[in-house]
């Protein structure tokens, strides 16, 4: 065997020890930005699957449109939020709201049962009680069949509800344009108590103020395209 054949190939070799070198320093420097909460602004964790989702409905403002994906990746935290019921399972009719009572198997209310559903996880007195406030169709008395919980829907009413000053004591838009996402989440806690600051907090509750400065981008982005 020559001595050529015998010697590792040295550009080969070299390239090697630099892709080794260069992968490990990544994974220092990305692990001192995790240690010093210093995470880059594109890193979205990859259980946020609600937040992903993009809404149903249509226009309005970027500022609310990231907050209600927000909420849904602690609330709804799957590729169909819309549609889904306590526990995991999911709605065929959503003509109104599945309105079945599941009962809690984790947490501070285990035994009780709920009857949360849909992307903002609305319990049925809730959402009677906002869509008469903030529903685009409400039913007429003569043929009263509920008022509609399809996806669009349930996106309007929170819209409009997260956007009424009055019922949160605060103007929550001019709150989220001055980087408050963080006293915004802690307000609508009281309502959505996923979002932390109570006793129900879930694995996602930590990066709530990260996925929601993300989702922004993506909404602010959509919006400069209209």
């Amino acid at each position: 065997m020559s001595n050529t054949e015998s010697k590792p190939d040295f550009l080969e070799q070299f390239v090697e020890k630099l892709l080794v070198r260069s992968v490990i320093l990544f994974g220092i420097v990305f692990l001192m930005m995790y240690l010093l909460d210093k995470r880059p602004s594109f890193w979205v964790p990859d259980s946020a699957i609600g937040a992903k989702t993009p809404l149903v409905m249509r226009g309005g403002d970027p500022y609310i449109r990231a907050l209600m994906r927000t909420i849904s990746a602690s609330e709804s935290n799957v590729r169909n939020p819309y549609a889904v019921l306590y526990g995991g399972d999911y709605a065929a009719d959503l003509s109104k709201h599945p309105d079945r009572c599941v009962t809690i198997v984790a947490g501070p209310n285990t035994g009780n049962c709920t009857t949360a559903a849909g992307r903002y996880q609305f319990i049925t007195s809730t959402w009677l009680e906002e869509a008469r406030r903030y529903h685009l169709d409400p039913p007429t008395l003569l043929f009263w069949q509920g008022y509609s919980f399809s996806p669009e829907y349930q996106d309007q009413v929170v819209y409009r509800w997260l956007n009424d000053s009055q019922a949160w004591g605060v103007d929550l838009r001019q709150s989220l344009k001055k980087g408050q996402i963080s006293t915004v989440l802690q307000r609508l806690s009281g309502t959505w108590t996923s979002l932390g600051y109570g006793i129900e907090d879930n694995a996602n509750t930590s990066e709530l103020p990260r996925v929601y400065r993300q989702m922004l981008k993506e909404e602010l982005g959509q919006a400069a395209k209209l």
